[in-house]
């Protein structure tokens, strides 16, 4: 029998700041906004609370998902699912993003990975736009944190 294949983006980038600016800007509506899509990443941060991705100007829900694991600083994971899409909203159409943080002479290495979209509905097309979106959102991010 023949494994399916994964389809995980695994994208990396080096901010020139200390790891606890870049915490903050990947938990805190106020830096979300202006990097991700102009959105509000609403949520307390808390091991299975809801996390909505919320228009800042237009207050339109554009991503749910639950919060899966957090250690400040270092790793966060949490589910996405766009509720504007065709999909059902179950758990095998969600994916799963997770961002790992460490340090090195002032520097922040991120580490993003999202998927496996071989496993969700209309995979290889959410694996594309997530491709497009992840390139486009760490370079905001990093220009961003490093004003």
């Amino acid at each position: 029998m023949l494994k399916e294949k994964e389809m995980i983006l695994k994208k990396q980038i080096t901010i020139h700041a200390p790891v606890k600016k870049v915490w903050e800007a990947l938990t805190k509506p106020e830096w979300t906004n202006r990097y991700m899509y102009n959105c509000d990443a609403i949520t307390d941060w808390k091991i299975g609370s809801p996390l909505i991705w919320k228009g800042h100007t237009d207050g339109k829900v554009y991503v749910i998902g639950k919060v899966v694991d957090i250690e400040p600083e270092k790793h966060l994971e949490f589910t996405t699912f766009d509720p504007n899409s065709d999909l059902q909203d179950i758990p095998s159409n969600y994916t799963k993003v997770t961002y790992d943080l460490s340090s090195e002479n002032g520097e922040t290495q991120l580490s993003v990975t999202d998927g496996d979209f071989a496993k969700v509905g209309n995979g290889n097309k959410r694996f594309r736009d997530s491709l497009n979106g992840w390139n486009e959102t760490l370079n905001k991010l990093k220009a961003e944190v490093e004003k």
